[in-house]
């Protein structure tokens, strides 16, 4: 079984770049202890030690991991877009390229954007709600979307409660998707995190949107399947209505967990066969024609 993850931890390199921003500086105003992000070190295990959580081997070793569990692509997380370049350069065809770029940088963002894809090789535009601190709906996002349809790439957006402490927890809701893909008719669209605890929500605007998809990224598929978890609706219609719009993310490093472990989770689900290869690959083997 071929796989494209969505979201894969990469090793750090020595004398690398640092990671990505995970949020905006709170105010200076003094907070309790665990306020804001770092609540996430409190929801997340593998986030408890602090710092960089990304795996410690060598990168040639890891790319090597990936191939041997048949992961063909990865979406390289809590990297810097530096970073990113560098992996694309130097391991062609093993990763795909993610631009993150702020929607408070205005048209500083949409210059880099377009410098990363034309350039470096990215592959897609993502936005973060929970990093900036504003909706996916927000104007100061449009010149982005804009530029990510003139380059014909798709855009990945954050869209799922958050758990820092210092916003909104539903700055990440997918009813902002909503207004975005009737605005941008042609944009393509990754709802990252699956939309949850609004998975009901996520499924009928993705049923609603033709170009609109979701990805399964920091959630273990053998939740998935689990009555009462609230992902009833996405097991009934990614099975059916909505099985050529669901991407998997595997998220081992978030979760904890092995590669081959969290990939035989997915095949373990009561998906149609021909569902489960769609989820682990063809959706998105389709969404960034890589075939």
């Amino acid at each position: 079984m071929r796989v494209i993850d969505m979201e894969c931890s990469v090793p750090k390199r020595e004398n690398g770049a640092g990671p990505a921003p995970t949020a905006a500086p709170t105010a200076a105003a003094e907070r309790p202890a665990g306020y804001g992000m770092a609540n996430y070190e409190r929801i997340f295990r593998s986030r408890r030690a602090g710092g960089d959580t990304r795996p410690k081997t060598e990168l040639a070793e890891y790319v090597e991991l990936l191939e041997r569990f048949g992961i063909v692509r990865a979406v390289p997380f809590g990297t810097s877009n530096d970073e990113v370049a560098d992996l694309l350069r130097d391991f062609p065809g093993r990763f795909i390229g993610l631009a993150r770029i702020s929607g408070l940088i205005g048209m500083r963002g949409v210059r880099e954007l377009e410098r990363r894809v034309r350039e470096q090789k990215f592959q897609a535009l993502g936005v973060s709600a929970l990093v900036d601190g504003i909706p996916a709906s927000d104007r100061r996002y449009y010149p982005l979307y804009a530029k990510a349809v003139e380059l014909d790439i798709p855009v990945r957006i954050y869209s799922s409660m958050n758990y820092a402490t210092d916003r909104p927890y539903d700055l990440g809701h997918p009813r902002h998707l909503d207004q975005v893909a009737i605005d941008f008719p042609e944009l393509t669209i990754i709802g990252g995190l699956g939309g949850w605890p609004w998975v009901n929500e996520m499924v009928a605007l993705v049923r609603r949107h033709p170009k609109l998809h979701l990805d399964t990224s920091a959630h273990r598929a053998k939740y998935l399947g689990q009555r009462g978890s609230g992902w009833e609706m996405l097991m009934q219609f990614g099975n059916t209505l909505i099985q050529d719009k669901v991407l998997v993310g595997l998220s081992a490093g978030l979760v904890g967990q092995p590669h081959d472990t969290l990939i035989q989770e997915y095949l373990a689900l009561p998906l149609k066969d021909t569902v489960k290869e769609k989820w682990l690959y063809r959706n998105a083997a389709r969404v960034f024609r890589l075939e």
